[in-house]
């Protein structure tokens, strides 16, 4: 049985509890980060904190706890599951005022709700998926602006990842305006003549941490990277395609709404892109 934290106890999964008032129950007013584990160390956990500290100021809610006291619990909690390979899940809510109300709580009087959990993924770096590659199809993003924020409102992406299961892919990419803005858990970027193209931050997609990673790798190993937005119909006529993300790393894309990209395989770049990043992120790992 998995040894869970809940508001600084660590207990066995069957005896962890949260309020019914918490508001990430009642109003998704949550946020969330989940870090990988290869070889029972974490894959660039100051990305993650620095991103986590970045979200709750946009919230304006409170950390429950410092960054180096969390990643510490992180490291509990992987030697504890003894955890080789696999991810943690952190959750930070505004906490469990004792009622149902719009109006955020005084913090002085409710404290921050936490909670992080590990979930092991043996063959996780190895997934024979990449080498396949994945499939999506193209829906509307009708999300709210702030998708900058790694909030815990996952409904319409959960929504999104049924609409692909059910057309028999994958995955979906989001599409806004003619323009694909990301996957429903993921970045999305195109391949054309040797170039990687994605889209450029800004509040319509998520700061990906790993796509920071990535793209640095890219440059630093002189591929050419260009950030602006693509539309789903260049995407079908890329060369390759590829997604990343903290549980899939660099992840190729083989099909866009039944449309077949390059010889129907994981492209070339992509595969070396995941190979870069799984190396670099090995050694770097705490």
């Amino acid at each position: 049985m998995r040894t869970v934290y809940v508001n600084g106890d660590y207990l066995p999964e069957d005896q962890a509890t949260v309020s019914i008032f918490d508001r990430g129950f009642l109003m998704a007013d949550g946020v969330y980060e989940v870090t990988s584990v290869l070889g029972g160390k974490l894959i660039d956990f100051a990305g993650h904190s620095r991103r986590l500290t970045r979200s709750l100021n946009e919230l304006d809610m409170a950390s429950p706890v410092e960054m180096d006291e969390l990643l510490e619990i992180h490291r509990q909690l992987v030697a504890r599951n003894e955890i080789d390979e696999g991810l943690v899940y952190l959750q930070v809510t505004r906490g469990a005022p004792g009622d149902r109300d719009f109006v955020f709580p005084d913090p002085e009087t409710t404290p921050s709700t936490i909670v992080l959990f590990t979930q092991a993924k043996p063959g996780l770096a190895g997934d024979v998926a990449a080498k396949k590659g994945i499939k999506v199809i193209s829906i509307e993003d009708i999300r709210w602006g702030r998708r900058d924020i790694k909030t815990v409102q996952l409904l319409y992406p959960s929504m999104g990842k049924m609409m692909a299961k059910k057309a028999g892919a994958d995955d979906a990419w989001l599409v806004e305006d003619g323009f694909v803005t990301e996957g429903t858990s993921n970045n999305a970027y195109i391949v054309k003549g040797g170039k990687i193209i994605t889209r450029a931050l800004s509040s319509d997609i998520l700061h990906g941490i790993t796509r920071a990673a990535v793209l640095r790798f890219a440059k630093e190993a002189q591929m050419e990277v260009e950030e602006r937005s693509f539309t789903i119909d260049e995407a079908k006529t890329a060369d390759e395609a590829f997604v990343t993300s903290a549980s899939s790393f660099v992840m190729p894309v083989v099909e866009i709404d039944g449309v077949t990209l390059g010889s129907g395989k994981g492209g070339p770049l992509a595969l070396r892109l995941r190979e870069i990043y799984l190396d670099e992120s090995r050694k770097m790992a705490e």
